[in-house]
């Protein structure tokens, strides 16, 4: 188990650094810069609302980090599923919403990618035990 938390976590490091290197870059982008010192982005008012909801949905992935080691095997697939899942859906949406720079279309594959396998590893990795592996090992323990 601790193996799969560890992996896990590593995965969310990934998606963390992607997301944060990918808005690094967007500042690099002189018309989105004049943008965002003009407090407009793409149609987009930048509020303090706006503000706190890109500091909630950058959390979840950090937080992540952590919870995929503490957390416990059911607790944590459940966490790993609707956190991987949401992330997923979301950057996959802001492709959809716009045609994206090419930056941001290359960061938003890898990100899509990663958020995509730790759902698939959570999923398949964290669960329960398998009733008939579970009758095997008992019998193997017993014989």
């Amino acid at each position: 188990m601790e193996g799969v938390r560890s992996k896990l976590s590593t995965m969310w490091v990934f998606a963390t650094l992607n997301y944060l290197y990918c808005d690094v870059v967007t500042l690099m982008d002189p018309n989105l810069l004049r943008g965002f010192v003009v407090g407009r982005v793409g149609g987009v008012e930048v509020t303090q609302g706006f503000l706190l909801a890109a500091g909630v949905l950058v959390e979840i992935p950090m937080a992540m980090v952590l919870f995929s080691r503490l957390l416990g095997r059911r607790t944590n697939r459940i966490a790993n599923v609707a956190a991987g899942a949401v992330m997923t859906i979301i950057q996959a949406g802001t492709l959809i919403a716009r045609i994206p720079a090419p930056y941001y279309a290359f960061f938003s594959a890898i990100e899509i990618a990663t958020t995509a396998v730790i759902v698939w590893y959570a999923w398949t990795r964290l669960a329960g035990p398998r009733p008939v592996a579970a009758a095997v090992q008992t019998v193997t323990a017993l014989g």
